[in-house]
């Protein structure tokens, strides 16, 4: 049966299945209170608030005996760094540019496990099953390392031999006892390039990652202004950021992307054109996209940081127009970018 999985996971659109038992990252609730403890999760909250089952997924499902852990690639087909040199232009993380991919690759578990399920009854079997994409309180990337699929590198984002760095991952968790893959180990050796390249110097160090310092983080998870000593370094990063993945040597491998929905739609938008933008106008552009649960207030503010950090004074009037803006932190932001321009108010 686990033979037939695997091939059906391809078929579906899967780029790699593994499996692993549920109490096989034992290690994990330690390190995550850790990381709590340290308060490198600054607000996000939710992962504080139901650790419980986030480090320990016996406690998550205790019927489960096997998890089934998937990789889904979304490999870019350009260098998602370029568009850094673009000043006038806002840069958006390549899981970002195409549709949301909560919704293809659940849609994709959900097939698979009712096919498993199926397939287990033909053979005389029953079980039950959970399908999880990164909404749930479950830890992926040690369970990936943990099943197989590849390994954490020193920037604790999955990495794998054969597809590299751009892939999602999904599991299906499900009470029938299915053959378990080795774990993988990393084949980082001292190469630091993640770590280098970092703009925050987000990673004190190897396998650790201080979100507060993170520009995905800041750009995404972070409500209200970022701190100013921040914003200089976010440069024209307005919805996440990939200079960690981007610049990993084992990329070579990767796997290409399968999934039409994953290509570029959003691409590099003018900065003065978002910062325009309302809520229902900022809503219909992104409907459907990863980008529509920030909401306008706080891609309006990311917007106004990479105009001031563009130096470009004919991006001065758009900010000039948002220094009165009802949010805050909008308002902040406008002021902040006028200032580095080089026109504040008197």
């Amino acid at each position: 049966m686990k033979a037939l999985l695997v091939q059906r996971a391809l078929d579906e659109g899967f780029s790699k299945l593994r499996i692993c038992a549920p109490e096989v990252v034992p290690e994990a609730a330690a390190r995550l209170q850790e990381f709590l403890a340290e308060g490198r999760h600054g607000q996000m909250a939710w992962m504080a608030a139901r650790a419980e089952w986030r480090g320990d997924p016996c406690a998550l499902w205790p019927q489960a005996r096997s998890v089934i852990m998937l990789a889904e690639a979304y490999t870019p087909q350009s260098d998602p760094m370029a568009g850094l040199a673009q000043k006038d232009r806002g840069v958006v993380s390549v899981y970002a540019q195409g549709k949301d991919y909560h919704d293809l690759v659940k849609r994709r578990l959900k097939r698979l496990g009712r096919w498993l399920l199926d397939e287990a009854a033909r053979q005389g079997q029953s079980g039950e099953i959970k399908v999880f994409v990164d909404t749930a309180p479950v830890m992926e990337k040690p369970l990936g390392q943990a099943a197989g699929l590849g390994w954490q590198g020193k920037h604790t984002n999955l990495l794998s031999r054969d597809l590299g760095s751009w892939f999602f991952l999904g599991a299906i968790f499900t009470t029938l006892d299915l053959p378990k893959d080795a774990p993988e180990i990393s084949h980082c050796g001292s190469c630091t390039a993640c770590m280098d390249i970092c703009p925050t110097n987000a990673f004190p160090a190897p396998y650790q990652l201080d979100a507060r310092r993170c520009i995905s983080y800041l750009t995404i998870e972070h409500k209200g202004p970022v701190d100013p000593t921040l914003r200089p370094l976010m440069g024209n990063r307005i919805f996440g950021c990939d200079d960690c993945l981007a610049v990993c040597p084992w990329n070579k491998f990767a796997a290409e992307a399968r999934e039409i929905g994953y290509q570029a739609r959003v691409g590099l938008p003018e900065l003065a054109d978002l910062a325009g933008l309302d809520d229902t106008a900022f809503r219909e552009r992104f409907a459907g996209s990863p980008i529509k649960r920030i909401g306008r207030d706080r891609m309006v503010r990311n917007v106004l940081y990479a105009i001031g950090n563009s130096g470009m004074a004919s991006l001065a009037p758009v900010a000039a127009r948002l220094i009165g803006d009802p949010d805050a932190a909008v308002a902040d932001a406008a002021r902040w970018a006028l200032a580095r321009i080089g026109d504040a108010p008197v």
